[in-house]
């Protein structure tokens, strides 16, 4: 049987640290970066209506609507971002999209600049 997955980015910029580094730490100094994040919604059966998972659309502006909430601020003081580590930021998107988008499966999220990415497998 095929499974279907279709996927949409975002990108947003945001300051961090982590306050648990060592003193003198590079990572304990609030610094920034370029994030990317993609979710991805799986499904074995299309929209009888459309022959679509889901509306690719409607996914971007949810995606676009989280990345909004982050971007430009200060990833500490978001509830579940106290330490703002890829892992964790890919939980905090899976929380805000998982209810909206019961088919989504994967949530990566990225510092392109820096080589650097976190894949979440739901």
């Amino acid at each position: 049987m095929p499974v279907f997955e279709i996927t949409k980015q975002a990108t947003f910029d945001a300051a961090h640290h982590f306050p648990n580094e060592p003193e003198g730490s590079i990572y304990r100094r609030v610094h920034g970066h370029s994030f990317t994040v993609e979710a991805t919604v799986r499904s074995e059966t299309l929209d009888a209506e459309h022959g679509w998972v889901a509306d690719l659309g409607a996914l971007d502006r949810a995606l676009r609507t989280a990345a909004e909430e982050l971007d430009h601020g200060m990833l500490n003081e978001k509830p579940g971002l106290e330490l703002p580590s890829l892992e964790n930021l890919c939980l905090w998107f899976a929380n805000r999209l998982g209810g909206e988008w019961p088919g989504l499966c994967r949530i990566q999220v990225a510092r392109p600049t820096i080589n650097e990415r976190c894949v979440l497998t739901l």
